[in-house]
């Protein structure tokens, strides 16, 4: 079971998997710092302006602190864009949550929503699940020109795939986001994790290709390569915007764990019929793969969920409709009233601020 190129794994990591593992572990630190830092600077923002970015305000953009966010998230994406061409996606895009953990951690001292026991729960399990999928993870597969990459992009099963994502994305946006977009957590962030699908497809396509290109195989001469490109933008633009008025909507211990279990799920779908990550894998490695990112999943959901219940005023009519098993009926009343109420505190201390 060694890091050769049969398509087997085992605890022996290929090269090409470690240098996927370190820049994505890498990638989670800084993501996961972005989020605390720009929801800092939406509040500021929204304090300054009067106008709310979940309500399409922009006024965040001069907000030098939600710069300092944004910067920080590039870096992470940029660690995230390159482990992308060393790793498979079923390796690389569980990891991401470890920037969830790094998250919880930075929200817990500077956003002031506490981890508690069961938060420490749900980060164990995120890491073990993590270790578990390293461990099983296939072997990135060799390839040689961006127009391989094209003929998986264009095979019938992946064009239904971005047919489908496609039509309910525009759904969505034209449709549910503007009757539920501020009252239903999962408009922004399903918008988000479907473009966020593709967008991991286009980088990986991408960083191969340039990849390839600074090997000595140039891949910039093929209309495809920069086509991966554009793909890429328009993606990552979608995600931004509609991330943002989610961030700003929402509380982030709702946001971050729905966007990463719909992200994760649907860009390992997309992978396993584009890259056909799992061919030639024994079922054993699969099952533990599947095994190992439930409890990631799972370690996601009770590590953010749990740690919202906490800050809710102790009210027995607004625990009932709480149950763990409602989590994706959450609706944003309930969540703009906990969010409005630290706002107007933090409102408060940065006019006290400015009086001086």
């Amino acid at each position: 079971m060694g890091g050769g190129g049969e398509g087997t794994s085992g605890p022996e990591l290929s090269t090409d998997n470690v240098k996927g593992i370190v820049l994505a572990l890498l990638s989670s630190g800084f993501i996961g710092a972005s989020f605390i830092i720009k929801k800092k600077g939406l509040r500021r923002a929204a304090v300054a302006s009067g106008i709310r970015a979940g309500v399409g305000g922009y006024s965040y953009l001069m907000e030098p602190l939600w710069w300092v966010g944004m910067i920080t998230m590039i870096v992470g994406e940029v660690a995230n864009f390159v482990a992308y061409a060393f790793a498979p996606a079923v390796l690389v895009t569980p990891l991401g949550a470890l920037s969830i953990i790094v998250s919880a951690v930075l929200a817990h001292f500077i956003l002031n929503e506490r981890l508690h026991a069961l938060g420490v729960l749900g980060c164990v399990m995120c890491i073990a699940g993590s270790v578990v999928i390293v461990i099983h993870a296939p072997q990135e597969q060799e390839i040689t020109s961006v127009r391989e990459i094209w003929n998986m992009a264009t095979q019938p099963a992946f064009l239904l795939y971005v047919a489908s994502v496609i039509v309910i994305v525009f759904v969505l946006v034209f449709y549910f986001s503007p009757l539920y977009g501020q009252s239903n957590v999962l408009i922004y962030t399903a918008i988000c994790s479907l473009m966020g699908s593709l967008s991991v497809m286009s980088v990986k396509a991408l960083g191969t290709s340039l990849k390839l290109t600074f090997e000595g195989t140039n891949q910039l001469i093929y209309p495809e390569t920069w086509f991966f490109m554009l793909v890429v933008a328009t993606c990552v633009l979608t995600q931004m915007n509609y991330l943002n008025k989610a961030l700003d909507t929402f509380n982030t211990a709702i946001v971050s764990p729905i966007y990463y279990v719909m992200f994760t799920t649907l860009t390992i779908l997309a992978s396993v019929i584009m890259f056909k990550d799992w061919s030639g894998q024994s079922p054993g490695s699969i099952i533990s793969e599947i095994c190992g990112l439930i409890v990631v999943l799972s370690g996601t959901i009770l590590l953010h969920v749990t740690k919202d219940y906490e800050r809710i005023p102790q009210s027995r009519s607004v625990y009932a409709p709480l149950s763990p098993s409602l989590t994706t009926r959450l609706n944003g009343e309930l969540l703009k009233h906990i969010e409005d109420e630290k706002n107007s505190d933090e409102e408060k201390a940065l006019r006290r601020q400015e009086m001086y």
